[in-house]
């Protein structure tokens, strides 16, 4: 049996078999716990690695009233104690604990699920180690910097059973669903091209100067380091100055906008578990080809302003724009009849306002750990996406056109092959 059978088989399932079986019966608020629901029936959830964003999806993971957290993980002292102090009001307690090494909070046998949201070099290692704890795993994107992670990630959460949610949350949302469904319905006609939104190409290769270390306790430079290479303190990378470090990033920060965008293209041309086999650059904007002649356009600007994270779908019969901001944008005029006819089936307008709110992909997360089906965005969906802006950032930092297999997840390039792996320091191998 492997370690996450035997989570599966946890005392939240058994205590929510028992007490369908001897119902009914009149139970107390006491019995049932936080906002009325057993404690069997709670998911128990810890966080690694909660700064900004990570406390946005943490707030919205609080929200859920099956979900109990239970403690926190970081290597800045000031972050573990501000997130305790946030759920511990939100408890009325002091029950939150608090660690400064992941392999600590892991190791503990009353947690179902982890939330991962440090910085990128930590995603895929601290999700292995999740996994091989019997955790079912909320990871932040990009949830692999290199091809290599990407694919160990799919493969290890499938060894483990491990429900695992990667953060591209925007297949979650209405406005984006509505967008991709059109694609696929073939209302738009035969697609013939799909555009991303990326950020502007940045790839650093320099350090900051050194700074004096500080105490292991106030943050733990070596922890934060953890996987990546080597190299002297300086506070700005703890503060979230890493973006754009090769060391740190995923290559080029294409996966900053990229994870979501290319991720919603690979959706709408139903292309999940395959990819592009051409890569090449143009000035700001990569391009990319797949084998049956859909181009994915992969660009910084020229939108139609709605909202950022905007993608675009191209038909022989029509297009479809949207964005963060909920507004969908659609020609021919005949095709608004649909947004009118179907928007009942993705949710009301004022709940799309926000592209970046996770609401309702952590209650997908969360439905999956009790049914143990796959989520929207789990680590094979995920594989795919990042595989298509992995082979384009290589492209955009090699300077020349890339063959990519994206099965093999292989180049027709030595090069490129080669960066398809980093070494990484002990012990964080995987």
């Amino acid at each position: 049996m492997t370690p996450h059978s035997q989570h599966s088989l946890s005392r939240r399932k058994f205590l929510k078999t028992t007490t369908l079986a001897v119902s009914p019966l009149v139970l107390s608020a006491t019995v049932l716990g936080r906002d009325g629901v057993a404690p069997g029936n709670r998911i128990t959830l810890g966080g690694i690695g909660i700064n900004s964003r990570g406390g946005y999806v943490l707030k919205r993971m609080l929200a859920q009233p099956d979900v109990q957290f239970l403690a926190v993980c970081d290597i800045r002292a000031d972050r573990r104690n501000a997130v305790k102090e946030q759920v511990d009001t939100l408890y009325g307690n002091n029950d939150c604990s608090t660690y400064r090494d992941f392999r600590e909070l892991l190791e503990r046998k009353d947690m179902d699920a982890v939330l991962i949201a440090t910085g990128d070099h930590w995603h895929t290692h601290a999700a292995i180690h999740a996994a091989r704890a019997g955790k079912d795993v909320y990871c932040e994107k990009p949830c692999a910097i290199t091809i290599d992670l990407c694919r160990k990630l799919a493969e290890t959460m499938k060894r483990y059973g491990t429900v695992f949610q990667g953060g591209t949350q925007r297949r979650s949302l209405g406005n984006f669903r509505l967008a991709s469904d059109l694609a696929r319905s073939g209302k738009l006609g035969k697609i013939h091209t799909v555009h991303a939104s990326i950020y502007y190409l940045q790839c650093r290769y320099d350090w900051y100067p050194a700074q004096p270390l500080p105490d292991r306790e106030e943050i733990d430079w070596d922890l934060w380091l953890g996987p990546s290479p080597w190299r002297p303190y300086n506070k700005d990378y703890v503060m979230g100055a890493w973006r754009g470090h090769y060391d740190f990033d995923s290559g080029a920060k294409h996966h900053d906008w990229g994870a979501h965008t290319v991720d919603l293209c690979q959706w709408a041309l139903d292309a999940d578990g395959d990819g592009p086999t051409r890569y090449w650059a143009e000035g700001d904007t990569m391009y990319a080809m797949y084998k049956n002649g859909v181009k994915l356009v992969m660009r910084p600007d020229g939108w139609l302003g709605l909202g950022t994270c905007p993608v675009r779908f191209e038909g022989d019969e029509g297009w479809v724009e949207t964005g963060d901001s909920g507004r969908i944008l659609v020609s021919p005029d005949s095709l608004r009849k649909e947004l009118v006819q179907d928007f009942s089936l993705y949710g009301k307008m004022d709940n799309l306002s926000h592209g970046e709110d996770p609401y309702p992909h952590v209650r997908n997360f969360f439905d999956c750990v009790k049914t143990r089906r796959q989520p929207v965005c789990n680590a094979n969906v995920i594989c795919s996406s990042h595989l298509v802006c992995h082979a384009s950032a290589l492209s955009w930092i090699l300077k020349r056109e890339l063959t990519f297999d994206p099965v093999k997840a292989e180049f027709t390039d030595d090069e490129a092959n080669r960066m398809r792996t980093r070494q990484w320091r002990e012990p964080w191998s995987v």
